[in-house]
C-alpha cells in the first residue's frame, strides 16, 4: 500500500480532489481536505516527514500579507458603490436614447454599457442581471430579435472578465506571479477588440437582418431641444473637439513627461490612449459645467445628459487606470482610489448615503471573503501537492502532448474552456493555473500572454450552453410567461432557454476567433508590455572602498580577479559589507 501511494501519489491527490469536488462540497473545504488528508496520509506511510505542516502557518501568513490581493475588495467596492447608485440604469436609458434612433441602436447601447460596466462594477452576474433587468423589456417592446437580445446582453455582460480593471486579471496575475498592471496593459487591447467586434457584428445584422433590430420610435425619444431639434449636431461638435483636445494631448505626451521626469522618456501607446482619453473626458466636463453656468446657451439637452452621465465613470475608470499604467500607483492603491472616487460620484449625483454605503461594504467584504477562502485552501493542496514533486507529474503528462508548445496551448484551451462551464473563473484560477504555470514557463511561454489568454477563454466558456454562468443570470431575470407591457399595452411573448441558446452562438464564436487571434499574434498583448532589460550577471562589477571594480582582494574577501576560490581567512567586516 505505501509503495503504492508513494508512486502514485500525485495522480490520486489529484482524483481525490475531483471525488471531493463532486461530492458537492464546498470548493474552499474541498481544495483544503483533499490537502489535509493526502498529507496525514504522507505522513502516517512515511512518504512525508512528521514536520511537514510545519512551515503551512508561514504560507497562509504570506497570503494574508499580500497587499496585491487588496486590490480585489477596494475594485469591488468601488463597481458596488456605483452599481447602487443607480449608474447602470441611467447609463442604459442615455445610450439608448443616444443610439435609438439608428438601427440597433438599442443593441449598440448594450454594449456601451456593458462595457462601462464591466470596467467599473468587474463582476459578470450583476452586469448581465442588470442589463436583463433594463434593458431586456424595452428591447421585447419594440420588437428586436429575442435571440440578438439575448447574445448580446450575455456576451455584454462577460466582458467583465477581461476589461481592466478586472478582478479575474488581479486574481491571474497573482497566481501566475506577474505584475497586475501588465496584466492590464496586455487585455487593454483583447478587450477592445472584443467590443469592437461585437459592435460590426450588430451593423451587419442591421444591415442583412434589419427587422431584427428596428429603430427606436419617435414616440419613445425623450431628448427634445426647445427650438424642436434633436441635439446631434451639438453632441457631434462637442464630441469633434474633445476628441481634437485629447489628440493633441497625445501627441504632446511624450514632451510632457520629459519635462516632467527631466529625462527623455517615450510613454507606450496604450498609456498614451488611457491618459488622453481622461484629459478629453476633464475637457468634456469642465465644458458642459461652463455651459451650465451659463444658462446652457451652447450645448444641447442630449449633450449634457452624455457628459454628466457618461463621464463620470469613464474618468473614474481612466484616472484609476492611468494612474497604474504610468507606474504612480500600484493596482491596490489605482483600487483604493477608485472607491474613494466612487463615494464621491455617487455623493455628486446625490445618490449616496449610508445605507448604500452598508450594504457595497458587506458585499464587497463576502466577496473578498468567499475569494481568499479559495485562495486558503488551495494554499494546502497545492502545499502538500508540491512536496510530493506534483509539479514534476504534471510536467512529464503534458510532455506527452504532441506538438510542444502549440498541443500545451491546445490543450489547455480546451480544458480551461470546458471547465469554464462548470467552475467559477475564482475556482480555475486556484485549482487550475498554478498546475499549469509551471510548464507554461518551462516551455518559455509569456506568462502575462499565457494569463490574458486564459481570461479571454474563460470569457468564452461563461456563454456556453448548457451550463454557461451567463445565460442562467440572464434566465434569471427574463419572463418565462405572456406579459403586458405596461407602456404599449401589448401583449409579449416570453424569451425561452431555447432564445437564450440559440442566440448566445454567435457571440461565442465570435470570442472563439479572438482566442485564435491571441494564440496566432502573441504581439497583440506582448506589445504593450514594457521592455524587460536584460542583465547580463557576468559583466556586473562592484566597487569597494579602497580598490577598484572588480579587486576583490582589496575587499578582504581572500579571492583576486573576481575568481571564485575563496581564501582561507576572509575578512567581510573590511569589504563594506
Amino acid at each position: 500500500m505505501a509503495e503504492f501511494l508513494a508512486a502514485n501519489f500525485p495522480p490520486l491527490m489529484f482524483l481525490g480532489l475531483v471525488i471531493f469536488l463532486l461530492s458537492g462540497f464546498p470548493v474552499a473545504f474541498s481544495l483544503a481536505s483533499a490537502g489535509l488528508l493526502f498529507g496525514f496520509l504522507g505522513i502516517h506511510f512515511g512518504i512525508f516527514p512528521e514536520t511537514l505542516f510545519h512551515a503551512l502557518p508561514l504560507r497562509v501568513f504570506g497570503i494574508m500579507q499580500n497587499e496585491t490581493l487588496l486590490a480585489i475588495p477596494f475594485f469591488t467596492l468601488m463597481g458596488l458603490i456605483l452599481q447602487r447608485s443607480g449608474m447602470a440604469e441611467d447609463l442604459l436609458e442615455t445610450a439608448g436614447q443616444v443610439f435609438g434612433p439608428i438601427r440597433g441602436g438599442l443593441a449598440i447601447s448594450v454594449i456601451v454599457v456593458g462595457a462601462l460596466l464591466a470596467a467599473t462594477t468587474g463582476v459578470v452576474a450583476a452586469s448581465v442581471i442588470s442589463m436583463g433587468l433594463i434593458s431586456l423589456p424595452v428591447m421585447l417592446r419594440y420588437g428586436y430579435h429575442r435571440g440578438l437580445i439575448s447574445g448580446v446582453i450575455t456576451a455584454s455582460g462577460t466582458l467583465a472578465q477581461i476589461v481592466p480593471p478586472s478582478l479575474v486579471l488581479i486574481v491571474i496575475a497573482d497566481q501566475l506571479g506577474r505584475s497586475v498592471g501588465d496584466m492590464y496593459k496586455g487585455a487593454l487591447i483583447p478587450a477592445l477588440g472584443l467590443i469592437a467586434v461585437y459592435f460590426l457584428y450588430v451593423i451587419a445584422i442591421a444591415l442583412i437582418r434589419p427587422k431584427w433590430v428596428p429603430a427606436l420610435p419617435e414616440s419613445a425619444r425623450t431628448f427634445h431641444e426647445p427650438n424642436g431639434g434633436s441635439g446631434y449636431r451639438s453632441l457631434l461638435f462637442t464630441f469633434l473637439g474633445v476628441l481634437a483636445a485629447a489628440t493633441l494631448f497625445a501627441a504632446n505626451y511624450d514632451a510632457l513627461l520629459t519635462q516632467w521626469k527631466g529625462e527623455a522618456v517615450t510613454a507606450p501607446t496604450d498609456e498614451k490612449v488611457v491618459m488622453a482619453t481622461t484629459f478629453g473626458a476633464f475637457v468634456a466636463l469642465v465644458l458642459a459645467a461652463i455651459d451650465s453656468a451659463l444658462g446652457r446657451r451652447f450645448l444641447s439637452q442630449m449633450t449634457h445628459r452624455v457628459i454628466f452621465v457618461m463621464i463620470p465613470p469613464l474618468v473614474l475608470i481612466f484616472l484609476v487606470l492611468g494612474t497604474i499604467f504610468i507606474g504612480v500607483a500600484t493596482p491596490t492603491e489605482g483600487g483604493a482610489m477608485g472607491a474613494i472616487g466612487a463615494i464621491a460620484v455617487a455623493a455628486l449625483r446625490k445618490r449616496f448615503s449610508m445605507a448604500m454605503l452598508r450594504e457595497a461594504l458587506e458585499g464587497a467584504t463576502k466577496l473578498s471573503i468567499f475569494v481568499l477562502a479559495i485562495l486558503l485552501g488551495s494554499t494546502v493542496f497545492s502545499f502538500v501537492f508540491i512536496s510530493a514533486n506534483g509539479q514534476e507529474w504534471v510536467k512529464e503528462l503534458f510532455a506527452k502532448l504532441p506538438g510542444e508548445e502549440l498541443g500545451f496551448l491546445i490543450f489547455v484551451n480546451t480544458l480551461i474552456f470546458i471547465l469554464g462551464m462548470f467552475l467559477d473563473f475564482f475556482e480555475i484560477s486556484f485549482i487550475v493555473l498554478p498546475l499549469l504555470a509551471p510548464v507554461a514557463e518551462h516551455l518559455g511561454i509569456d506568462l502575462v500572454w499565457f494569463g490574458v489568454l486564459i481570461a479571454v477563454n474563460m470569457q468564452t466558456s461563461f456563454l456556453t450552453p448548457p451550463f454557461g454562468f451567463a445565460l442562467f443570470y440572464l434566465r434569471s431575470v427574463a419572463p418565462v410567461k405572456h406579459y403586458e407591457d405596461p407602456v404599449t399595452k401589448q401583449q409579449i411573448a416570453p424569451v425561452t432557454t431555447l432564445d437564450i441558446y440559440k442566440g448566445v452562438i454567435p457571440f461565442i464564436v465570435l470570442q472563439i476567433l479572438m482566442v485564435a487571434a491571441v494564440l496566432i499574434w502573441p504581439g497583440i498583448i506582448t506589445a504593450n508590455l514594457d521592455v524587460q532589460k536584460k542583465v547580463d550577471l557576468d559583466t556586473i562589477q562592484i566597487p569597494f572602498e579602497g580598490g577598484e571594480a572588480g579587486d576583490w582582494g582589496d575587499a578582504g574577501s581572500g579571492t583576486s580577479g573576481g575568481g571564485a576560490t575563496t581564501g582561507g581567512d576572509s575578512s567581510w567586516g573590511n569589504s563594506g559589507w
